[in-house]
């Protein structure tokens, strides 16, 4: 397995990925699920290193696809509209955990028609905002008449995520915010979970952006703040998106990657397994240990 850091160059249009995708022809279908029996050799997955679902499904394809007899290689992107662009142009042929209904609905409007949806594996997923359990505000309508306990900041991700967007563009204006003198803080997950741990440590307050499924609940004492207005959106489910054509020259990966589904308490174990429990550097290992503990999964995947 090679694994390649992308970064998030001047313009999408100079976007170029190293990997070498699978290759064929381009297909035509919005959704496709194993045409024609065919096969490929290697499969590139793409991710966003600091989000764990999308990190720990990609570790779960490597170990399924390697015993497959397959080559596994890593696509690692900063940004999530350069991934979905890779995907688009071919460089990269799976992103394995997509918040595409609702989160990243305006990367799919651009590239929606060149890209193949493998499947749903896990249903139910959710944006938040979250504060600590001892944070005594229990809304995010709350938020406005209490800038200063909390600095007047909201502690954001990626300026690239779906979840900044919705923050900044629906959010906000729905509670507003801006007139009560908050700013977002665009930073990274990494940062923003790093804001969290200090202050959870110093028992102070901090609101930040979040997500269901997410390890971190388990981590830190935290509650969802009520979102009365809806500004958050949807619950959406996670999907396998694939670039086009992807069914046609792989279609017994694209047939096993279809067939993946994930309770709630499984995908936590997972992400907690990967992520905590084995960590930066044993990830593989973290998967292997999860999937002999769920043999109903592996056995499903493994055949």
């Amino acid at each position: 397995m090679r694994t390649h850091a992308l970064r998030l160059a001047a313009g999408l249009a100079a976007l170029s990925l190293t990997a070498t995708a699978c290759g064929g022809d381009e297909g035509t279908d919005a959704t496709a699920s194993g045409e024609g029996g065919s096969s490929c050799d290697s499969v590139t997955l793409g991710f966003i290193p600091s989000w764990t679902d999308g990190l720990s499904t990609a570790y779960l394809w490597q170990n399924v696809l390697e015993d497959r007899g397959l080559e596994v290689e890593f696509e690692e992107i900063s940004e999530a509209a350069v991934l979905y662009a890779g995907l688009a142009e071919g460089d990269v042929d799976v992103y394995p955990s997509a918040w595409s209904e609702v989160t990243h609905a305006e990367y799919m409007e651009e590239y929606g028609d060149r890209l193949q949806d493998l499947g749903a594996w896990y249903e139910g997923a959710v944006l938040t905002f979250a504060v600590p359990e001892y944070t005594e505000i229990e809304s995010i309508a709350d938020l406005a008449d209490n800038a200063e306990t909390f600095d007047g900041r909201i502690v954001g991700i990626e300026p690239g995520a779906g979840l900044t967007a919705v923050t900044k563009d629906s959010v906000v204006p729905a509670y507003d915010l801006d007139d009560a003198g908050y700013e977002l803080v665009e930073s990274s997950t990494t940062a923003m979970l790093a804001e969290l741990q200090s202050a959870v440590d110093a028992q102070e307050d901090i609101v930040v952006t979040l997500w269901h499924p997410f390890w971190a609940y388990g981590e830190f004492p935290l509650k969802d703040l009520a979102d009365p207005e809806g500004a958050l959106g949807d619950s959406e489910a996670l999907h396998l998106l694939a670039r086009d054509g992807f069914a046609a020259d792989c279609g017994d990966v694209a047939e096993v990657m279809g067939g993946l589904q994930l309770s709630d308490e499984q995908y936590a174990s997972l992400e907690n397994t990967v992520v905590n429990e084995y960590g930066e550097g044993e990830y593989a290992e973290g998967v292997e240990a999860w999937l002999e503990a769920n043999p109903e999964v592996a056995d499903t995947l493994k055949g």
